[in-house]
């Protein structure tokens, strides 16, 4: 026994205990790969998806919210639930190539499943649907506390987006107003679809991450992560707010709105 128990003790003394735990940094952690499918609508610019589907909204989007508004504007924790990610995973390969038979299986996942696909389109964007030229303009407006100055650049920020942004968001926000409509069944405000959506919709370049100029006390990665989010949630907050949005083609041209902040 004694000879077993040396034995035992010698093995253990060899064993190396190598950590399995991967660091990611944030800025790879940001970064999008682009599609290798000719078909493919994740990864894919939304400008070329839907000039190839001759859309003013991707099919994946119009697909998804078509549904949960079919069934699931009532479920409890809507947007916030998520499903098992091979469901997730079966819808986007099945919209990556064009699958004609994605409307059924829509209709027979569950609806957290679908929720969840419009969360990883938008997410996996090659470029935010706020674009990366106007993210930090967008920070900065809305931190202004003027409420009419703030509403001018607001405003006219959104209405500078390229269409292929504009329209597809304009959409999701009325979505997400249906939505917000049911809070009392589905516990989903405003606030909360804004936390769930301004960090997806909107996000520093990954290049570079705007902070304040002049902070009172110094800021370390976690808070400055922290101000990011908050800004990108009180962005999305603020048109999710909004009574109505001015129409596009007029607005545009009105000389009383700026984009300088």
């Amino acid at each position: 026994m004694k000879v077993i128990t040396d034995i035992l003790d010698t093995l253990i003394g060899k064993i190396e205990v190598k950590p399995l735990v991967k660091f990611t940094s944030r800025e790879f952690s940001l970064k999008t790969m682009p599609s290798r499918k000719q078909t493919g609508v994740f990864g894919v610019k939304i400008a070329v998806v839907t000039k190839r589907e001759r859309s003013k909204v991707p099919y994946i989007v119009c697909q998804c919210v078509e549904e949960i508004e079919r069934c699931g504007t009532e479920e409890v924790g809507i947007y916030r639930v998520s499903r098992v990610a091979t469901d997730i995973q079966a819808l986007k390969a099945a919209f990556d190539v064009n699958n004609k038979d994605v409307s059924v299986m829509t209709s027979e996942m569950d609806v957290n499943a679908i929720t969840d696909t419009p969360k990883l389109y938008f997410r996996e964007l090659l470029e935010p649907l706020f674009t990366d030229e106007f993210y930090p303009n967008f920070a900065k407006g809305i931190a202004l506390s003027d409420p009419v100055a703030k509403e001018s650049c607001i405003l006219n920020l959104l209405l500078s987006l390229p269409e292929a942004n504009l329209l597809p968001f304009l959409f999701l926000l009325d979505h997400l107003k249906r939505v917000a409509e049911k809070e009392a069944v589905n516990k989903m405000s405003l606030c909360n679809l804004a936390m769930i959506f301004g960090p997806t919709l909107l996000r520093p370049s990954e290049k570079e991450s705007k902070l304040p100029a002049n902070p009172s006390q110094p800021i370390t990665m976690t808070d400055s992560w922290s101000l990011e989010v908050m800004s990108q949630v009180q962005v999305l907050l603020y048109f999710l707010q909004l009574e109505s949005i001015p129409a596009p083609d007029s607005k545009r041209q009105s000389i009383l709105f700026s984009t300088e902040v």
